[in-house]
This record gives C-alpha cells, sequence and structure tokens, in this order.
C-alpha cells in the first residue's frame, strides 16, 4: 500500500499547487476587506480545520491496518474513504481563500474528482487482498458521500505516532493557503499582479 500512499500525497501536492497557481491571476468578485469576502474567507478557515482533524481522526482507526484487515470503525464506518472526504473538505477551505463561493466549490470537487482515480485503483487492490470482507464491507458501506446514520465507534487498533505526525504534516499543506491568498490579495491590490478574471 505504501505506493498508493505515495499516490495520494502526489495527486494531492500535485492538485494543490495547479490550483493556486491557476488561480494566481484570479480574484473573487466580493472585493477583499468586504464582509462577504472576509465570510466566505472565515468559512474556509473552518473547513481547513475541520479537514486537517478529520484527516487525523481517520488516521488514528486506519493506523497502517488498511492492506492488512477491514477497517469499519469511527469514520469508516460511514464511508469507506474518509481521509479523500476530510481531503476535499480541507481543498474546499483552500478555495474560500479567494473569497469566492465558486473557488470553494471547484476546489473540493476537483480534489473528490482527484482521489476518484486512486479510490477505484484501492478498491481492486482490497478486494484482492482482503476478499469476501471488504467486498461485504463495500456492499455495506458508501464510496464517498458519509452515511452519518452507520456511525459505529469501532476499534482504533495499535496508535501509531509516527502515521499520526505524518498526517498532520500532510494537512498543513492547507494551512499554508491562508497566508498565501493573502499575500495575492495584497499584490492584486498593489498592481503586482494583473486579475485576469474574477469569480463570484
Amino acid at each position: 500500500m505504501s505506493s498508493y500512499q505515495s499516490m495520494r500525497r502526489l495527486v494531492l501536492a500535485v492538485l494543490v499547487i495547479v490550483l493556486l497557481a491557476a488561480l494566481l491571476f484570479g480574484q473573487s468578485l466580493f472585493a477583499p476587506e468586504t464582509p462577504i469576502h472576509e465570510g466566505i474567507e472565515m468559512i474556509g478557515v473552518l473547513l481547513i480545520f475541520l479537514g486537517i482533524v478529520g484527516r487525523l481522526w481517520s488516521t488514528l482507526y486506519i493506523g497502517g491496518r488498511k492492506s492488512a484487515e477491514v477497517v469499519s470503525g469511527g469514520p469508516y464506518s460511514m464511508t469507506r474513504n474518509p481521509l479523500y472526504v476530510f481531503s476535499s473538505i480541507a481543498a474546499a477551505g483552500v478555495g474560500a481563500q479567494m473569497g469566492s463561493v465558486l473557488a470553494t466549490v471547484g476546489f473540493g470537487v476537483l480534489c473528490a474528482l482527484a482521489f476518484h482515480v486512486v479510490i477505484l485503483r484501492e478498491e481492486k487492490y482490497l478486494k484482492e487482498t482482503l476478499g469476501a470482507p471488504y467486498e461485504a464491507y463495500m456492499a455495506r458501506v458508501p464510496r464517498f458521500i458519509p452515511n452519518l446514520s452507520l456511525y459505529e465507534e469501532g476499534d482504533t487498533g495499535s496508535f501509531r505516532p509516527k502515521l499520526l505526525l505524518s498526517t498532520l504534516l500532510d494537512g498543513l499543506v492547507f494551512l499554508a493557503a491562508m497566508p498565501f491568498f493573502e499575500s495575492i490579495d495584497a499584490m492584486q491590490l498593489s498592481g503586482y499582479l494583473p486579475v485576469l478574471f474574477r469569480l463570484p
């Protein structure tokens, strides 16, 4: 599974870099410092923190057991891919740092679509590796959109601090968006960066 974890990190890093670069010359229709712009940014901060905390929660349950056994407790009782769900939520928070509703939704959806490819490959591998128990889990728990009514506490297994730290460091990439977009706003307002398009 280490190749899948590397792919997941690579997909996330490339996606964030491409989206940030693409939006370097965009700006919200709502001017910086206005209540709407600032409100969208604050919602984005909450989404980023929700994404990071959710990823840590998911890591507590998966703890490196993904390819060894079917993990079906905690967030894994509601969705088979909570790490990707929470990454998509955090990506939406990154988009919100533009002060744009469209960028908020767009970042989240694009992140989810990028992870869809990884999810399909992982599912094929896990069906081959874990067999019938994983197929029963697939039949019971949705692939992506969480079903909150399915929640079960379950067992976290053994605690692995190294994996938790790695997940935290991965999540901090999302926090880097906040000062990045503030710098872009400042450079656009001062005329150092041209604004080529505006998003609602």
